[in-house]
């Protein structure tokens, strides 16, 4: 048996992040809705689930309909069984809601969640599609240094995330 290896470009606007997971059943479209408006209220989504049995459906909701094409047309492109794309509105980070994800029961793997540029690997086998990894963003081009870890220390703290 062969597989078919196929490198999917996520079509997104540069400031919108994504998080990119794989899941286990049709409740997860509802479950992950619930889980995200329940962290974070007026959150603005689009969220797609690749059904891989019965009608095969892509499967979708959210609250914002640019987010919502968005998330539809990149589940399509992966194409890759019981994956899903949640796309975030620029405002919306993964930060604020990974966690409530990562906690639905239905929720197997996270591959990524980021606002770079990203690529997603798919293997393709005569019974379908799986992702088998990200290439998230761009390979380090050297070791941050002493100014590097000042501006880390001061962009988290000018940002919120540490005090």
């Amino acid at each position: 048996m062969e597989i078919r290896l196929t490198v999917v470009a996520i079509d997104k606007p540069e400031p919108v992040n994504f998080i990119l997971g794989q899941t286990h059943f049709i409740k997860s479209v509802e479950d992950i809705h619930e889980a995200l408006v329940n962290a974070v209220p007026g959150i603005r989504f689009g969220l797609a689930f690749c059904e891989s049995s019965g009608k095969c459906l892509v499967r979708c909701t959210g609250t914002d309909p640019a987010m919502l094409e968005l998330a539809r047309r990149n589940v399509l492109a992966i194409g890759a069984g019981h994956s899903f794309i949640l796309f975030l509105a620029e405002g919306f980070y993964p930060v604020n809601v990974l966690n409530a994800v990562k906690m639905v029961p239905e929720v197997c793997r996270i591959f990524c969640a980021t606002a770079n540029p990203a690529q997603v690997i798919v293997g393709e086998s005569g019974q379908g599609r799986g992702i088998l990894g990200v290439v998230d963003g761009s390979p380090p081009k050297g070791v941050e240094g002493e100014a590097d870890v000042e501006w880390r220390k001061k962009f988290l703290r000018q940002i919120g995330y540490k005090l």
